[in-house]
């Protein structure tokens, strides 16, 4: 039989309709059966989530620098991964009793991970304007931190245990890194401090070394070298001045008498200490004659000669008195031939003679050393000690030169040698310098990070607030059953219609009395009516029947859905009457 494939109108969808009705609705009775058990079959999820505000430190950043300079959002992630570890997500596990069915038939990384999905954190940005560079930036101001529980107690008490585990480690990790941080800096004071010490001993032992030819002196050594110079040269000029003037007093002196005699205002010459003491001695002689030596006169000449002696420091010349006995032995024989032998004045020449002699014998016993007359001329004195004086300051002078080149010798070694040590002794200081600038540094930061630790101890920094903690969830965030339900709904009626076309697009039967003319194309004669019979017509009251108790079914069905998935049907009825006035 030919397929109708004429084009069909309204009343040929409805007959379509009325004829596979059953054909339809089974299907999409099954399909909605099957999407509301998947509705309400789906074990619940219910999410409890907390609200963490990021709050700036309190002391202003200008006044103390915090040692924690990342960024919030890496702080959070950082955090996250510290606090979702392996450890710390099982012992929550078994605290809670979480996941017990999946625990009976799964790995310990299936729960862990099926943890890690239940857990969210989400970072909540805002426009923000950067006080140093004045220009709008976007900031992390908070976060959430959500726990998809199974019951609405469990995703609370999580949520409370991981919110708490979030605040505690970033307390810890803001002090430990103050801590660390702190630590660090002063090992590192310490290490410099030892190699400054090292360096410091290194250059005084340089030094010492370098007998003081160091570069800092060489400007210093320089000038005193050249000052030296000077010295030496002045004192080569006075050398050679003193020398002449020597030279001309030692003339003039050869040229002057030493011993001119003085003579009084009267005329009478003075002697001195030596011609007295030669006039003395020779009274004393002549008085030794005629006296004994225990005569007082005798005694007193004798005193005053000694006095005289100590005075000049030499006793009477032997050769004075030979002198003397040459002649009081020619005197002696002269009075002989005039007076004989016993004549008194013989007796007293011939004890003359034997005082003389042992004046002599014990002047010959004792010698003394012999004694130059001093001078009397005052301008001989004068021009001596003038002489003296030249000869003692030629001496000073002669030996301050000396000194002064064995100054200029040493300061000459030391500018020659500057130069050879300049390399040895820079690199040195060059290291201790930077040395002592990386302490100096390093000390700086040292005192900020100690204030910065004190600032993460006493929680003044940058800290996390609980603003909104974890609420006990009222409403399961998955499944969305009423989603599923009309998803289902569209689905089951568009899979009823289709099963319904299926069918009717392979059934070649024909229906009416246009079908059958358009197949043979001859207009029938007569169209005879369907007549139900007493059967036919209790079968369609029992599917009115059927159709009754099915929509009845179908709206306890949607009341119930409407209560489980929207409101109940008493908060409905309350608002209802209260609509309407009653």
């Amino acid at each position: 039989m030919e397929m109708d494939s004429s084009p069909k109108q309204l009343h040929d969808y409805l007959d379509i309709l009325r004829r596979r009705r059953w054909q339809m609705a089974i299907p999409a009775a099954l399909l909605l059966v099957v999407s509301a058990l998947i509705a309400f079959g789906y074990p619940p999820s219910y999410r409890s989530t907390a609200t963490i505000l990021i709050e700036e430190q309190e002391v202003p950043p200008d006044l103390v620098r915090s040692t924690v300079t990342s960024y919030a959002d890496q702080r959070i992630q950082s955090i996250k991964q510290q606090i979702m570890s392996r450890t710390n997500l099982w012992k929550i596990v078994e605290q809670y009793g979480l996941y017990a069915r999946l625990r009976e038939r799964a790995s310990t990384e299936e729960v862990l991970k099926r943890m890690v999905d239940d857990i969210d954190v989400k970072v909540i940005s805002a426009e923000v304007v950067d006080r140093r560079t004045g220009q709008s930036t976007n900031a992390t101001i908070a976060f959430t931190l959500s726990y998809d529980g199974e019951t609405p107690a469990l995703g609370q008490k999580v949520a409370n245990e991981l919110t708490s585990l979030f605040l505690a480690e970033n307390l810890r990790s803001r002090q430990r890194h103050a801590q660390e941080t702190t630590a660090f800096l002063k090992q590192e004071a310490g290490e410099l401090a030892g190699r400054i010490d090292a360096l410091e001993k290194r250059i005084a032992a340089f030094k010492r070394r370098a007998g003081g030819a160091l570069p800092e002196l060489l400007q210093l050594n320089m000038q005193l070298l050249d000052r030296t110079e000077r010295d030496l040269s002045e004192v080569d000029q006075q050398v050679r001045s003193l020398e002449e003037r020597k030279i001309y007093l030692e003339g003039v002196l050869a040229t002057m008498k030493p011993n001119t005699p003085i003579v009084t205002s009267s005329g009478e010459r003075i002697l001195d200490s030596g011609e007295r003491l030669k006039a003395l001695s020779a009274q004393y002689v002549s008085s030794g004659s005629y006296l004994a030596p225990g005569h007082p006169d005798m005694i007193k000449m004798k005193k005053e000669i000694e006095a005289l002696q100590r005075d000049t420091g030499s006793g009477p010349g032997v050769d004075e008195m030979q002198k003397r006995l040459t002649g009081e032995r020619a005197r002696l024989a002269t009075l002989r031939d005039r007076y004989g032998d016993d004549h008194p004045d013989v007796l007293r020449s011939q004890r003359t003679i034997s005082a003389l002699d042992r004046e002599i014998l014990q002047a010959a016993e004792t010698p003394t050393p012999p004694v130059s007359p001093a001078p009397e001329n005052p301008a001989y004195i004068t021009l001596q000690a003038q002489l003296a004086s030249t000869v003692n300051d030629l001496d000073a002078l002669r030996a301050k030169r000396v000194e002064l080149q064995a100054v200029q010798q040493r300061y000459s070694v030391r500018v020659e040698s500057t130069p050879t040590i300049e390399r040895d002794y820079l690199d040195l200081t060059r290291d201790r310098d930077n040395s002592v600038a990386k302490y100096h540094e390093i000390r700086s930061k040292l005192l900020e990070a100690q204030v910065s630790e004190g600032l993460e101890a006493q929680r003044k920094g940058e800290r996390f607030s609980l603003i909104d903690p974890p609420l006990l969830p009222e409403k399961p965030i998955t499944p969305n059953r009423p989603a599923i339900v009309i998803l289902g709904f569209i689905v089951s009626m568009a899979g009823g219609v289709g099963y319904g076309a299926a069918v009717e697009s392979l059934d070649h039967s024909v229906r009416s009395a246009g079908a059958l003319e358009r197949i043979v194309r001859v207009s029938p004669l007569a169209v005879i009516p369907f007549v139900p019979n007493a059967e036919d017509r209790t079968r369609a009251l029992r599917r009115k029947r059927r159709f009754v108790w099915g929509g009845l079914g179908a709206t306890l069905i949607l009341l119930a859905l409407v209560h489980a998935l929207w409101l109940p049907l008493d908060v409905i009825w309350f608002a209802a009457l209260r609509k309407l006035g009653f």
